[in-house]
C-alpha cells in the first residue's frame, strides 16, 4: 500500500511539474508579448519624436541660414560702402598730390632761377672779397708804416694792456670782497669780544721776583740771621731762596724767580717767627712740614680754580697741577690767573656763537698745564702739556687746543680756535705782561727794518708798544693797489720771521700832495 502511495505522489508531482511548466510558458509568452507591444509603442513614439526634432532642426537651420545670409549681405554692403569711401579719399589725395606736384615743379623752376642768381652773386662777392683783402692788406701795411709797429707787436701790446687792466679789475674786486668779508667778520668779532670782555673784569696782579715778610720787630732780624749767619744759611739752603735782611724797618725780603719756593720760604718763616724757636734743626723740620702742606694747598688751589671756572671731572693729579700754576709766571703774568681768564673768555665766546662752552672752558684751563712742570722737567711747555694730558686720558680735542699755536699745530675744532683767540686777548691786553726792555727794543727795531726793506717806503714807525706798524710810502712809486699788496707782504714776513705775543697791525699810508703857490 505504501508503494501505491509513493507512485501516486510521483504522478502528482509530475503532473504538477507539467502544469507548472505550461503555466510558466504561458505567462512568459504573455509577458514577452506585452513587452513586445510596449517596445513597438516606444519605437513608434521615438520615431514620431525624432521626426518632430528633425523638423525643428531643419527649421532652426533654415532660420540660421537666413540670418547668416542677412548678416553676410549686410557686411558686404558695409564693406562696399567703406570701399567707396576709401576710393573717394584716394581720389582726393591723388588730386592733392597732383596739385603739390605742380607746386613743386614751379618751386624747382624758381629755385633753379634763384640758384643761377646766387651763383652770379657769389662770383661777384668773391671778386669783391679779393679786392677787399687786397685793400685791407694795403691798409695794414700803411698802418704799420705810420705806427712803426708790426701786427704781432701791436697784438702783444694790446694783450699786455688787456692783461694789466684785467689784473687791476681783479685786484679791485678782490679788495672789495675782502674788505666786505673783513668788515662783516670784524663787526661780529667785536660784538662777541665786547660782550665777553664786559662780562669779565678780574683783578690782576703782576708777580715779581721778591716777596716781603713783615716782622713783629727789628729784633727778629738778628734771630733770623743767627749766630755767624747759620740760621739764614740754613733757610736759604733748604728753601732755595735768597733772604735779604737790610735796613727796611720790620721787614725781610725773600728773593727768588720761582714763586713756589718763595711761598714755601714765606710760610716757613711765618711759622718760625710765631714759634720763636729758630735754629738749623728746627728750620729743616719746619721747611719739610711746609713742603708737605703745600701739596694739599696746591690741590685746594686747583679745586678752587676748577670751581670758579666751572670745570669738573679732572684727574686729581691734573687738579694739583692746575693749583701749581698759581706759583708760575710767564712774562710776569700769573699762569693760573691767565688760564682762568682764558677759560672764562673762551667759554663766553663759545656761548655767544652757540659752541660747546663747557669744552671751551676745559680747554682754556688746561691749555698751559705744561708750564707747571717746566721748572722740574726738560722740554717746552707744549711738549709737557701733551705728555701730561695724554697720561691722564684727556680728549684729543683738549690736547689739540693745548698744542694750538705751538709746533705748527692747527686747530681742529671751533672751541680750539676760541681758546687760541682768548689766549691772545688775555696775553696781549695792556698790563697783562711785562716785557724785557732789551727784547722789546729788538722787536721794534726788527719791525722797522722789515718795513724799510721794501721799495717805495719812505719811513715807518712802530707804535702802541710794538702792536701797530705804520708805514709811510712814496705816492709816485706806490699806487693804491700796491699799498694793499705791500701791507699783506709785510704782515706775512712779520709772521714768518718774528716771534711776538698777540697781533701786530700793519698800516700802509699813501699820501698824494698837490702844492701850488699863488703869486
Amino acid at each position: 500500500m505504501q508503494g501505491v502511495w509513493l507512485s501516486l505522489d510521483a504522478i502528482f508531482a509530475i503532473v504538477g511539474l507539467v502544469v507548472g511548466f505550461v503555466l510558466y510558458k504561458w505567462f512568459s509568452e504573455r509577458k514577452i508579448g506585452e513587452a513586445r507591444a510596449r517596445a513597438e509603442t516606444l519605437v513608434r513614439e521615438a520615431e514620431r519624436d525624432a521626426d518632430n526634432r528633425r523638423k525643428t532642426a531643419d527649421l532652426d537651420a533654415k532660420e540660421a541660414a537666413l540670418k547668416a545670409r542677412s548678416a553676410s549681405e549686410e557686411e558686404a554692403r558695409r564693406r562696399q560702402r567703406e570701399i567707396e569711401q576709401i576710393e573717394q579719399r584716394v581720389l582726393a589725395k591723388e588730386e592733392g598730390l597732383a596739385r603739390k606736384l605742380d607746386q613743386l615743379e614751379r618751386r624747382l623752376t624758381e629755385f633753379a632761377a634763384k640758384e643761377r642768381d646766387l651763383g652770379a652773386r657769389e662770383k661777384a662777392l668773391g671778386e669783391k672779397e679779393g679786392r677787399l683783402a687786397t685793400a685791407l692788406e694795403e691798409q695794414k701795411r700803411k698802418l704799420e708804416t705810420i705806427a712803426g709797429l708790426t701786427a704781432e707787436e701791436a697784438k702783444r701790446q694790446l694783450l699786455a694792456s688787456l692783461e694789466e687792466e684785467a689784473r687791476r679789475e681783479a685786484q679791485l674786486l678782490a679788495m672789495r670782497l675782502e674788505e666786505e668779508a673783513r668788515e662783516t667778520a670784524r663787526v661780529k668779532a667785536k660784538e662777541v669780544l665786547a660782550t665777553t670782555i664786559q662780562r669779565l673784569a678780574p683783578d690782576y696782579t703782576v708777580e715779581t721776583a721778591v716777596s716781603v715778610l713783615d716782622l713783629p720787630s727789628d729784633d727778629m732780624k738778628g734771630r733770623i740771621i743767627g749766630r755767624e749767619g747759620r740760621n739764614i744759611r740754613a733757610l736759604e739752603l733748604h728753601t732755595g731762596v735768597d733772604l735779604i735782611v737790610d735796613d727796611t724797618p720790620e721787614a725781610v725780603l725773600i728773593s727768588a724767580y720761582d714763586p713756589y719756593r718763595r711761598e714755601i720760604a714765606r710760610q716757613a718763616l711765618q711759622i718760625l717767627i710765631a714759634d720763636g724757636r729758630i735754629h738749623p734743626a728746627r728750620i729743616e723740620e719746619v721747611v719739610e712740614k711746609v713742603k708737605k702742606e703745600m701739596d694739599q694747598h696746591l690741590r685746594e688751589e686747583g679745586e678752587k680754580a676748577c670751581f670758579e671756572v666751572g670745570v669738573h671731572g679732572l684727574h686729581p693729579e691734573l687738579v694739583k697741577l692746575v693749583g701749581r700754576l698759581r706759583f708760575r709766571t710767564s712774562y710776569g703774568q700769573n699762569c693760573l690767573q691767565h688760564s682762568k681768564e682764558v677759560a672764562w673768555l673762551a667759554g663766553m665766546m663759545a656761548a655767544e656763537i652757540r659752541a660747546d662752552a663747557k669744552l671751551a672752558k676745559r680747554m682754556g684751563l688746561l691749555h698751559d698745564i705744561g708750564k707747571a712742570l717746566t721748572h722740574e722737567q726738560e722740554g717746552s711747555h707744549p711738549e709737557l702739556s701733551l705728555q701730561v694730558l695724554t697720561k691722564y686720558n684727556e680728549s684729543p680735542a683738549v690736547i689739540n687746543a693745548a698744542l694750538c699755536g705751538h709746533e705748527n699745530v692747527k686747530a681742529e675744532t671751533i672751541e680750539a680756535v676760541l681758546v687760541e683767540a682768548a689766549d691772545g686777548v688775555s696775553a696781549a691786553r695792556p698790563g697783562a705782561r711785562r716785557d724785557v726792555l732789551e727784547s722789546y727794543i729788538k722787536r721794534l727795531t726788527k719791525l722797522e727794518e722789515i718795513a724799510m726793506s721794501y721799495k717805495g717806503v719812505e719811513m715807518c714807525y712802530a707804535i702802541q708798544a710794538g702792536r701797530e706798524l705804520r708805514v709811510m710810502t712814496k705816492a709816485d712809486i706806490v699806487s693804491d693797489l700796491d699799498a694793499h699788496q705791500l701791507a699783506k707782504e709785510i704782515s706775512k714776513r712779520i709772521e714768518a720771521e718774528m716771534q711776538y705775543p698777540g697781533h701786530i697791525k700793519v698800516v700802509v699810508i699813501r699820501e698824494t700832495r698837490a702844492v701850488e703857490v699863488a703869486k
